[in-house]
């Protein structure tokens, strides 16, 4: 810390007083985005390199590059400065604060340092609690207004589902499995539609629901920042209000897309704000038939429950059909402390001072390998097959309504060759993901190098490749995803009766691709459907609103730019099916419906009178009113 403050004095020909903050000082609550201005306050054990500052009671305020004057700049020419500068940036990563840290950069040949010269903490404290008191009452306002205008479109109020009951419980109507932004806006939309016998689990604690805080590890979204979908036409539900009244409207103008960390905080203002049921911790082990219902198998803890539901949602996101898995060729031989998928819980403090192999071009390749970079990696190298990085991503091609609301329509063959076109070629890299390892010195990508073979000599791992060997102390494989339904276990007990792909239709020659054929064929609102015709019915009675559901629904199932059409389209399957199925107990209802609308013959003064005080408030009349005068007739 005191060298980088010399190196950058030095740079600017001035003192530069430079603090942290942490400790038990900090007060209890969390500091908000005020204007353009990002407070990041540090946990007093979050990083040994701010242990010593801890006792000066002051702390460290960042600002955005560009947005405020006060900024440290020096050329790149100054490789003594950057290097100390980049221990600094990776040391506030790790700390993970509580608000989203991301260098900006301007021109090539210059990089900025976001710094403001440090005040006391008592002094600037209170500034903080005002702006966290007003950010929290602008919170309580929308969530206030969000309620008032459900309340508006509460229209039709009546639950409608028919009661069924199974060994003595009620069998649900709809049972959500994942509490990420998929199973949260299923649930609201299902309220909205008067569905409210659901449940929602996930294996999750609280928070965690999703990849947000686990294995994505970019800075910001790639998901353009206007995209909307879960809050169903309700303005003062969207993100966007969402983080106006968080942060303010000048930060939002300030963004281009959504920061990682405050994505995952919308979704608990969504979840808490619509009074969504999510029970954490619940795994869902097994999902089978039972008569012409579905049971599945929820396991709290060390206790397993039974429950059945006429409706199973699977919203459990990109692994939802599939699984995350190193080359099994390359890692055969090698041991498991010495590699990882980008997937996995990786200790990136672990890999300081070590060299680093990454494998793969995509956006987790990049951010694990600027993950290795700012925890102080020695070397990372970045290794793909292809002859340069991909540049284009064919599935932003996909945003727009026409694709996104009517992709099932399609036929087979043109639904198939869309797909292909979409999801053969690998997705780049976002270009901030690119720019934030190019910051390194000691980070290098090599195209035309795929692995040939991957073995442990004890001292470190040897990689033989295309175009030369490399020695690592630690591999990260960021492979994407294998597509296998198999490997999901709550369908291990019917996984070979669920038809896919490749049993409902065989492509043209030259048009051949086993990856795309192993997804799972769809019907129209998600539902899995029978590899044999007739031999598994219950399965129109499971629905997969997941990755897997591209090749036959389109970028609905998982993704967020197409929730604004996927969501609906499953639901509205949901309650066709559901009244469909009780058409004829709701026939029987109607026949016995006897609620008179003209309630009396009598005159409204004698009815009236013939009312006690509470039927009186119930109908607006005061006790005690006068009859109405009658309008006297002229002959």
């Amino acid at each position: 810390m005191l060298r980088l403050c010399e190196v950058l004095s030095a740079t600017l020909q001035r003192p530069l007083p430079i603090a942290v903050v942490g400790g038990e000082e900090v007060p209890s609550f969390l500091p908000r985005h005020a204007a353009r201005t990002l407070v990041f306050v540090f946990q007093q054990r979050s990083s040994s390199l701010f242990r010593g500052a801890l006792r000066r009671n002051h702390y460290l305020t960042l600002r955005v590059a560009g947005s405020v004057p006060a900024l440290v700049r020096y050329a790149s020419d100054r490789p003594n400065c950057r290097a100390q500068a980049h221990q600094l940036v990776g040391a506030v990563r790790q700390c993970n604060p509580v608000c989203l840290f991301e260098s900006h950069f301007g021109k090539s040949n210059a990089f900025y340092v976001p710094l403001m010269e440090a005040k006391p903490m008592a002094k600037r404290a209170r500034g903080l609690r005002r702006r966290h008191d007003a950010n929290t009452k602008q919170i309580a306002r929308l969530s206030a207004r969000v309620r008032r205008e459900l309340s508006y479109l509460g229209f039709p109020s009546r639950e409608w589902t028919v009661p069924r009951f199974q060994d003595g419980a009620r069998v649900l109507d709809v049972l959500i499995v994942g509490g990420g932004q998929g199973g949260l806006a299923i649930a609201f939309h299902l309220k909205r539609e008067q569905i409210t016998n659901i449940r929602i689990v996930d294996r999750n604690p609280r928070g965690l629901e999703g990849p947000w805080l686990k294995f994505a590890r970019m800075a910001m979204l790639r998901t353009p920042k206007e995209v909307t979908g879960m809050e169903l036409g309700i303005p003062s539900l969207t993100a966007r209000a969402w983080y106006e009244a968080r942060f303010g409207r000048d930060a939002w103008k300030s963004i281009q897309t959504f920061p990682r960390t405050a994505w995952r905080e919308y979704l608990n203002w969504f979840r808490d704000v619509l009074d969504l049921p999510v029970e954490n911790e619940v795994e869902v082990t097994a999902i089978g038939p039972s008569g012409d219902l579905l049971l599945a198998h929820l396991r709290h803890g060390q206790r397993v429950e039974r429950v059945h539901a006429r409706k199973i949602v699977l919203s459990t996101g990109i692994e939802g059909n599939a699984t995350w898995r190193p080359p099994q060729n390359l890692v055969a031989y090698v041991p498991a402390t010495r590699y990882a998928h980008s997937a996995d819980n990786i200790d990136f403090r672990r890999l300081k001072g070590k060299r680093i192999g990454v494998l793969g071009v995509g956006a987790a390749a990049f951010d694990n390998a600027a993950m290795a970079l700012e925890a102080g990696a020695a070397r990372v190298d970045l290794c793909f097959r292809r002859a340069e990085i991909p540049r284009i991503n064919p599935l932003l091609w996909g945003h727009f309504a026409g694709i996104l609301a009517h992709f099932g329509e399609l036929s087979d063959l043109e639904r198939w060759r869309f797909m292909r076109h979409m999801l053969e070629p690998p997705q780049p890299p976002p270009q901030h993901a690119y720019w934030r390892c190019l910051e390194f010195t000691n980070f290098h990508w090599h195209p035309n190098c795929g692995w040939r073979s991957v073995r442990d000599t004890g001292r470190a791992v040897s990689v033989e490749t295309e175009t030369g060997s490399f020695k690592f102390d630690f591999i990260i494989f960021a492979t994407g995803t294998e597509t296998d339904l198999s490997s999901r276990p709550e369908l291990a007990p019917i996984v070979d009766q669920i038809a896919l792909w490749r049993d409902r239709f065989t492509p043209p020659t030259g048009e051949e691709n086993d990856e795309l054929g192993s997804y799972p064929y769809l019907g129209n609102a998600f539902e899995f459907t029978e590899r044999t015709p007739g031999a598994a019915p219950f399965l129109r009675r499971l629905h997969n609103f997941t990755y897997g559901a591209m090749p036959s629904l389109g970028l609905t199932g998982a993704a967020i730019p197409g929730m604004k059409y996927g969501v609906p389209r499953l639901v509205n399957g949901l309650v066709r099916d559901l009244f469909l199925e009780d058409a004829a107990r709701h026939y029987e209802d109607l026949a016995a419906y006897k609620v008179p609308e003209l309630a009396t013959l009598e005159s409204k003064y004698d009815w009236i009178s013939g009312l006690d005080g509470d039927a009186l408030a119930d109908i607006g009349v005061a006790a005690g009113a006068k009859p109405p005068r009658r309008k006297r007739l002229v002959s």
